[in-house]
């Protein structure tokens, strides 16, 4: 008897996410194991914690709360719209409200990237359109993978020797 197969496909993906509101390490530890508790996904490396002074759409904000930040490496088997959506929903349990863009935030989660993929949705842009410019994606990913490309932009950390933009490590315990 021949027993059909099917092909599950999996790309990995590199999440970045950011707190500025609230326990903000008690909510990114709590965000780092439901991500990694989803279904489909498997979590397989976790950076430290970095801290940002907020960014607003008009340049950094010294007089909001300062953000942390952290970034994950998962393996998906969920398509990106369908990881969007739960990463959404850890969102929204923490207390997220989109009522104000480039607002303070109790979580923040972003898809940066997603193997070779590349969307371009109302919802969803992968890679992130931003991710290059930003220290608080790039330092702790390269921290977590040394060889890592942003597709589209080149080698995170040649990206990161052209950014002059302030952050500090933040003594805490690895999130996974």
């Amino acid at each position: 008897m021949i027993r059909e197969q099917r092909m599950r496909l999996e790309y990995e993906v590199v999440l970045s996410l950011g707190s500025n509101l609230g326990d903000r390490e008690a909510t990114l530890r709590a965000a780092v194991h439901e991500i990694a508790s989803l279904p489909g996904v498997t979590a397989l490396r976790a950076s430290g914690l970095v801290e940002t002074q907020a960014l607003r759409q008009n340049g950094i904000d010294p007089s909001a709360p300062s953000y942390l930040n952290a970034v994950v490496i998962v393996r998906s088997a969920l398509d990106p719209q369908a990881l969007l959506a739960a990463l959404h929903e850890i969102e929204r349990d923490h207390g997220r409200v989109r009522s104000t863009r480039w607002g303070d935030r109790t979580l923040d989660i972003d898809i940066v990237s997603c193997g070779a993929l590349r969307v371009d949705s109302p919802e969803l842009t992968v890679p992130h359109e931003r991710a290059a410019e930003r220290a608080f994606v790039l330092v702790p990913w390269l921290e977590i993978d040394p060889d890592a490309e942003l597709p589209g932009h080149g080698l995170v950390r040649d990206l990161v020797a052209g950014l002059d933009q302030p952050f500090s490590r933040y003594p805490a315990e690895p999130l996974l």
